[in-house]
């Protein structure tokens, strides 16, 4: 029995573990309000993508998410995405946009840029729903919805398209293997504070999301960012930084 528990002792102090803080400023505020905001070169148009075709495999029913309307079944006009690390995404435009020519331009445009994720970021996204209108983006259900109104107007205005794709791709493809895992919220527990008033209103939902993009950043961007930017990131995340770390994520064609 003793050697059981010099055993568990020695592995609950061993450098891996997180440290625990004695106690927490219940008065902190995150440094930001929203983390795409945060910097508009963490991935630029500039920054290579991994697409490398698109197809057009007619129209067809589908179910789609349309934050004008809700849930809605159209027959939106189907572009097949290929991607050069053997992933597809299949791009489903919504038939406002009149023509096959015209919803194909916006097909190609974002596939372009959803090309520039990384293939963690993507690897279970399995369709893009395309549609007008004011909306903001939205991540989850294996998807990435897209309102080309709002893209245009706040996104691509602000130089922040590829920042926000980053943060909506994390829903998809990692909140549902991390956000609630035991490590993950010993990690947020440790930090005792959150990277953002939005990841502190939405702990759950919104955590994942709101981290991986300064995590992104200062692991794989750290040229590009200010010392004032990467010391507020590091103070705030600490713990979340190195759990990140140890999940060893596929940063194709990032690094």
């Amino acid at each position: 029995m003793k050697k059981i528990f010099i055993l568990i002792f020695l592995f609950s102090c061993s450098k891996d573990k997180i440290n625990q803080p004695e106690e927490c400023d219940e008065n902190f505020n995150p440094p930001f309000g929203g983390t795409i905001f945060i910097d508009p070169d963490i991935i630029t148009e500039d920054d290579p993508t991994t697409f490398i075709n698109l197809s057009y495999a007619g129209r067809g029913t589908r179910q789609m998410y349309d934050r004008r309307s809700g849930w809605v079944t159209l027959e939106p006009f189907l572009f097949p995405a290929e991607y050069d690390d053997g992933l597809t995404i299949e791009i489903q435009v919504n038939p406002e946009f009149g023509s096959r020519e015209n919803a194909e331009t916006y097909a190609l445009k974002y596939a372009v840029v959803i090309g520039r994720l990384t293939t963690e970021l993507r690897k279970d996204v399995e369709t893009s729903w395309i549609h007008r209108g004011n909306e903001p983006f939205g991540g989850g259900n294996k998807n990435l919805l897209i309102h080309t109104d709002w893209s245009e107007t706040y996104y691509e205005n602000q130089g922040i398209l590829e920042e926000t794709f980053v943060h909506e791709a994390s829903h998809t493809s990692l909140d549902s293997y991390h956000a609630e895992s035991s490590s993950w919220l010993d990690a947020q527990l440790a930090d005792c504070e959150f990277i953002s008033d939005y990841a502190r209103d939405y702990p759950i939902r919104e955590d994942i999301a709101e981290s991986y993009l300064p995590y992104l950043a200062i692991r794989y961007r750290s040229d590009r960012i200010s010392e004032d930017l990467r010391k507020k990131i590091e103070d705030a995340i600490p713990n979340r930084i190195k759990y990140f770390d140890d999940q060893n994520f596929n940063m194709y064609p990032i690094q």
